[in-house]
C-alpha cells in the first residue's frame, strides 16, 4: 500500500504535524543570507539541509516541505540578489523537492511544494507576470510528484488567490496560508474575509503563518473558521505560527519589531507554551499544525507529545525526552529532581537575565 495522502489525512480528523523553520535556522548556520532569505542552500549545501529534514522526521513531522521558500526567479534577483545569478528558480525547487522526497522516505511523511509572494506581484506588475512566476514553480513541483503544494507568506489576499489559481492547476491538494493576524491583510480585508475568499479560490486547507505568535495565529485562525462557517464553506484549517512571542506587534508582525531579525531569541518559546499551542489548535478544530520561523525541532517534538493520545504514537525523539522533565528524577540535585513534573513546567514564567529588559517593545514608525 502506499502512503496516504493529506486530503485522507486531514478528511479522517487525523492530526497533520507540519514541519519548523528553516530560512532562519539555516540563516543561524550560515547558509541564508538575511535580507533576501533565499534558499539556494539546497543546491550549495544540501547536507545541511538534509540534516535539518531529519530533524524534523525524528520529531514527529508528518511532511517534509521543500525548502523553496522566496525561490521565485523574480526573488532571486531582486535588488542585487546575487542567488540569481548563480542559479534559477528551477535549479533550487528541482534540487530542494529531491532532498525533501529523500527524507520523507525514511519514514511516513508527505513531501509538499510551497510558494510565497512574488516582487512581481509587489512592484504592480500584474496578474499574468505574477502567475507566470508560480507557474516555473509548479512545474517543477508537479514533474517532481510532490504530495500536495502550500501557498504560503502572503500578505494580500489578491496575490494569494492568483497563487490559489496557480497551484489548482496542477489537480493536487492545495494548502494556503497568509501572514496575517486577526486584523487581516495589509489591504484592509478582514482575517475571515481572507479565508472565505482563499476556500472560494479553491484551497482545500487554510489558515496562516508566521509574522505573529502562535496563540496570536490562533485567534486569526478562529476568526478564519467562524467566517468560514458563516458562508456555508468547507475547509480544512491550518496553522504554522513563529515560535516566538509577539503580543506588542503591529498589523506586520515581527518584522516591525526594532529586534527583527538578529535579536529575537529572547521572545522564543519553551517546549512547554508549544504544549499548549497544540492543545489550544487541536480544540479549535486545527488538524495541520506545525511551524515557521524559529521553530525547532525540539518545538515539533512538544506538539508531537501533547498529542500522543489523539496520534496514537510518540515520535522517535521523544526516546530521550521523558514528558514533562521526567529524565530530572536521574539528576543528582535535589532541587532539580523536584523539578520532574508538569505542574512545575507549566506553570514557570522564564526569566531573561538581562537586567532591567523590557517585557515588551516599541515597533518601529509606531506608539505602544
Amino acid at each position: 500500500m502506499g502512503k496516504r495522502g493529506l486530503l485522507e489525512r486531514l478528511d479522517a480528523g487525523e492530526v497533520v504535524i507540519g514541519d519548523g523553520g528553516f530560512v532562519f535556522e539555516m540563516e543561524k548556520r550560515g547558509y541564508v543570507k538575511a535580507g533576501p532569505w533565499t534558499p539556494e542552500v539546497v543546491v550549495e549545501h544540501p547536507e545541511a539541509v538534509r540534516g535539518l529534514h531529519r530533524e524534523f522526521l525524528r520529531a514527529g513531522s508528518d511532511v517534509m516541505q521543500a525548502f523553496t521558500f522566496y525561490a521565485s526567479d523574480d526573488k532571486l534577483s531582486h535588488r542585487g540578489n546575487e542567488a540569481g545569478s548563480k542559479f534559477t528558480c528551477r535549479q533550487i525547487n528541482d534540487a530542494a523537492c529531491r532532498l525533501a522526497h529523500e527524507v520523507a522516505a525514511e519514514g511516513d511523511a508527505l513531501v509538499a511544494g510551497g510558494i510565497s509572494q512574488t516582487p512581481s506581484y509587489l512592484h504592480g506588475l500584474g496578474k499574468k507576470i505574477t502567475q507566470e512566476e508560480f507557474k516555473r514553480q509548479v512545474d517543477v513541483f508537479v514533474e517532481n510528484k510532490a504530495d500536495f503544494l502550500i501557498a504560503e507568506y502572503f500578505e494580500h489576499i489578491e496575490e494569494m488567490e492568483w497563487a490559489i489559481e496557480s497551484l489548482a492547476s496542477s489537480g493536487l491538494p492545495v494548502c494556503a496560508t497568509m501572514c496575517i493576524g486577526p486584523e487581516g491583510d495589509l489591504h484592509g480585508v478582514s482575517a475571515g474575509q481572507c479565508a472565505v475568499r482563499m476556500a472560494r479560490a479553491g484551497a482545500h486547507a487554510v489558515g496562516v503563518n508566521c509574522h505573529f505568535d502562535p496563540f496570536v495565529s490562533l485567534e486569526a485562525v478562529r476568526l478564519m473558521k467562524e467566517a468560514l462557517a458563516e458562508a456555508g464553506l468547507k475547509a480544512h484549517l491550518m496553522v504554522q505560527p513563529l515560535a516566538l512571542w509577539t503580543p506588542d506587534v503591529k498589523k506586520q508582525g515581527f518584522i516591525d519589531q526594532p529586534e527583527f531579525p538578529f535579536a529575537l531569541e529572547p521572545r522564543i518559546l519553551t517546549r512547554w507554551e508549544m504544549h499548549r499551542y497544540a492543545r489550544e489548535a487541536y480544540d479549535l478544530g486545527v488538524r495541520y499544525i506545525g511551524g515557521c520561523c524559529m521553530f525547532q525541532s525540539y518545538h515539533i517534538r512538544a506538539v508531537a507529545e501533547e498529542l500522543r493520545e489523539e496520534r496514537g504514537k510518540l515520535p522517535a525523539a521523544h526516546e530521550k525526552h521523558e514528558l514533562w522533565g521526567g529524565g530530572l528524577l536521574l539528576h543528582t540535585k535535589p532541587w532539580v529532581r523536584a523539578r520532574a513534573s508538569k505542574e512545575y513546567w507549566s506553570q514557570l514564567s522564564p526569566a531573561t537575565g538581562r537586567p532591567y529588559s523590557a517585557a515588551m517593545s516599541r515597533p518601529e514608525g509606531g506608539k505602544m
